[in-house]
């Protein structure tokens, strides 16, 4: 069964159950445990829904993952009214499960105002369209994939990506620690800022820290890794529009104590330059016989 669109719209439309508290569900992507994109995501969409004031959108948040999510049960999004400036909203939100906190991030958002303008140029890359998407790729080598995940993998998905450099999941060899991907929604979205951020947040962690894997020939499928987002950091600089290809292009600078650091910058077509991310996550190896089974997926 595809997993569409609207489905994650759905999956990012909270029910609000008090004035600042609200309720959201999951979708497993395939890791078990709550995808950090859908706790960004939803914990975005609930602080702006506590904003008074209309017309300010989110311009940074900054979350830690502390536990790993049930994606069975709800998540009970909690948000703290920190500051309703003249230019700026601050809110504080936690993700709550089976009474403990699995996330919390703080959000400030900005009404919109002039100012000065530069930027840091694209990187030269090859257009969309001459790229395969994921999905297709997967597909190609869909007797390698364990027969129970093959819905998972292969299935039609709600953002289309085209990788400029894919590694075989199943056979991985040591590259540069660079990932450029194309990305955009299959289908159209409506001019709501909100949720093309919202969408962007939730694709923003997917494939980010498997960027740190490169240099080391290893693959998130590797049964010896234990792979985890620590935190996520974003900013909005511009409006962007999901349903137009968006270049999400990814370095990870450097990895140390198990622990791999990636930054992310997201481009339209034309070069401008409208959002930038960074995340550290954990990429520890099992036989070091140190593992830490608090730390989310």
């Amino acid at each position: 069964m595809a997993y569409t669109l609207s489905d994650l719209r759905a999956l990012i439309d909270l029910e609000r159950i008090e004035d600042t508290i609200f309720r959201g569900t999951s979708y497993d992507i395939g890791s078990g445990s709550v995808f950090g994109g859908q706790a960004l995501a939803q914990s975005l969409v609930a602080a702006h829904r506590t904003l008074d004031t209309s017309g300010r959108v989110a311009h940074s948040m900054h979350g830690y993952f502390i536990l790993p999510g049930d994606v069975e049960a709800p998540i009970v999004y909690e948000v703290d009214r920190l500051r309703d400036g003249s230019s700026f909203t601050t809110r504080r939100i936690i993700a709550i499960q089976h009474g403990r906190a699995i996330f919390n991030m703080a959000a400030s958002f900005h009404a919109p105002e002039p100012g000065d303008t530069h930027q840091t140029s694209m990187p030269d890359v090859p257009a969309p369209s001459a790229l395969s998407s994921d999905i297709a790729l997967l597909r190609e080598i869909k007797d390698r994939i364990p027969e129970h995940l093959h819905p998972l993998y292969t299935e039609e998905r709600p953002i289309e990506v085209r990788r400029v450099d894919p590694v075989n999941p199943f056979a991985p060899e040591p590259s540069d620690p660079v990932n450029h991907m194309w990305m955009r929604a299959r289908g159209t979205l409506p001019h709501e800022p909100l949720l093309h951020q919202a969408v962007f947040a939730y694709m923003s962690d997917y494939g980010l820290l498997s960027t740190a894997l490169r240099p080391h020939g290893r693959s998130f499928l590797d049964p010896a890794l234990q792979l985890a987002s620590l935190d996520h950091a974003m900013w909005f600089h511009r409006p962007f529009s999901m349903n137009e290809w968006l270049l999400y292009s990814a370095e990870s600078p450097a990895a140390h104590g198990a622990r791999g650091f990636v930054r992310g910058q997201l481009f339209t077509q034309d070069g401008t330059l409208v959002a930038s991310v960074a995340q550290e996550g954990l990429m520890r190896m099992h036989d070091h016989d140190n593992r830490d089974d608090d730390q989310s997926a």
